[in-house]
């Protein structure tokens, strides 16, 4: 059997493909123990979603628990929240036994029409998003189940910020009801966007605020990277240096994807019993920008102009807070104050660009490189 590159660039393998957060799993797990909400915050692309999925894999929450992670970010309404759940939550029962989805099955009875069973008697979802007529009745539904489960149950929502754009002006306030009310379940609800996250559950205005432990992830330590890296390379008879990991992290300031997509690519350049040295940095950057190349000429093609004007504007200075500054506005001729806060604020909905603590920058770390390379 060919060995898998262990540089994992998409979704959760195994524990053996995740590196380290020991710590940041102590706490996850020990809130999860504690029947705590918990809420979960870094940039995107910094290891939510694997160090969620790795809790789930340890021993004590497989034996114990029911977990379902679910990701909303694509959703846009309470309609698609809902479709989305209660998919994710058959498909997780169905390994579990008939025992484990009779119960949900006989709890969502708006949803039961389009629930068909297989000849050996498993249920498939045959469910479309217009088969679910009334959002809330089925919410209630999926609540009263996730409180009547036969085991304790952990649920994950990822990028939760996404229920903000939904159109209906009820949503936070319905699940903090049906969440505050769900006994036999906790709650981790990850999100990407620190100040909007921030809102939801710091102000005592909103309908979540203090119902939730915090949570921040940051980067991996830089040594415990180094060692995860050199170790993988070494179970295939392969070398890579310390120093290249270092400015691997340095370059990419400690994000986890864009150092594993790195990675991935110099273990795929490295020949059993060579040694990967910083000459093959640049050679591995140009290789991912290159394969991103078309898509990124698309993308820049089909933005408005002062959109653009203003992406490269923020590539060329790397992070900035001076957005409508006169100097920044003069520095790159831009039209004015008025027009770059318009620009910006599309970049920010099309997430081009990403904002922490008043700072700006792109949020896709290779489109950024290109950007320089480019113009």
């Amino acid at each position: 059997m060919k060995q898998i590159n262990p540089f994992v660039t998409s979704g959760y393998v195994s524990a053996e493909y995740f590196c380290n957060r020991e710590e940041e799993q102590k706490q996850l797990l020990h809130e999860i123990e504690n029947g705590n909400n918990l809420v979960l915050i870094s940039t995107r692309r910094m290891g939510k979603t694997g160090l969620v999925k790795h809790c789930f894999n340890t021993k004590i929450i497989q034996k114990n628990h029911y977990s379902f992670f679910v990701d909303i970010y694509a959703t846009k309404s309470l309609r698609d929240f809902v479709f989305s759940l209660s998919k994710v939550i058959l498909e997780k029962l169905k390994p579990h036994g008939k025992k484990a989805f009779e119960l949900f099955l006989a709890s969502v009875k708006s949803l039961q029409a389009g629930i068909s069973f297989d000849v050996s008697g498993r249920p498939s979802f045959n469910i479309g998003l217009g088969d679910i007529q009334s959002p809330e009745q089925t919410l209630d539904e999926i609540f009263w189940y996730l409180n009547k489960a036969d085991k304790p149950c952990i649920v994950a929502i990822d990028e939760f910020q996404q229920i903000e754009k939904y159109p209906e002006k009820n949503v936070e306030a319905l699940l903090r009801t049906h969440t505050q009310n769900c006994k036999n379940a906790c709650f981790i609800f990850s999100g990407s966007r620190r100040h909007t996250m921030g809102n939801m559950f710091l102000s005592a205005s909103r309908p979540f605020y203090q119902s939730a432990s915090m949570m921040h992830l940051g980067s991996i330590d830089p040594n415990h990277y180094i060692q995860f890296a050199q170790r993988h390379f070494e179970s295939d008879a392969k070398q890579i240096e310390a120093r290249t990991i270092e400015a691997i992290y340095k370059k990419f300031e400690g994000v986890t994807w864009y150092m594993q997509k790195m990675l991935n690519v110099l273990y795929s350049f490295t020949a059993k019993g060579e040694v990967c040295t910083q000459d093959l940095f640049h050679t591995a950057m140009e290789s991912i920008i290159d394969s991103y190349r078309y898509a990124y000429s698309e993308t820049l093609f089909r933005l408005p102009e002062k959109q653009k004007e203003l992406l490269v504007a923020i590539a060329k200075e790397g992070k900035t807070k001076a957005l409508t500054s006169s100097a920044f506005v003069q520095k790159y001729k831009l039209s004015s104050a008025s027009s770059v806060q318009a620009a910006l604020k599309g970049l920010l909905e099309k997430d081009f660009v990403t904002e922490e603590m008043g700072e700006y920058q792109i949020y896709d770390k290779f489109l950024g490189i290109w950007l320089l390379e480019n113009y």
